[in-house]
């Protein structure tokens, strides 16, 4: 591979894995406002024993399963990026910093 082909693919790995990393930022916090959330949805809903609590916990129960799975899959998608770009810089073999 060229100079230039692996100085773009560099750019566009770490391009790529910065707007991941942030991704996953955004969905960490998010994730634990609503974990707090359904923490007190829990205890409305015990407290309350109304169908409309256990309901509005049971939803933001899901929610919060489904944004965990989420994060999970970002922080694969980082790891593989991570290896990606670390695989090009072991090949990286600049001539000089003109490409």
């Amino acid at each position: 591979m060229g100079v230039r082909n692996q100085r773009r693919r560099l750019e566009d790995l770490q391009r790529r894995l910065g707007a991941a990393r942030e991704s996953l930022g955004v969905l960490e916090e998010q994730v634990a406002v609503w974990s707090e959330a359904l923490d007190d949805a829990r205890i409305r809903a015990l407290v309350s024993e109304t169908p409309l609590q256990a309901r509005a916990y049971d939803e933001l129960s899901r929610q919060v399963a489904i944004a965990n799975a989420e994060m999970r899959r970002r922080s694969v998608e980082v790891r593989s990026l991570v290896g990606e770009r670390d695989e090009l810089l072991r090949e990286w073999t600049p001539k000089d910093d003109n490409g």
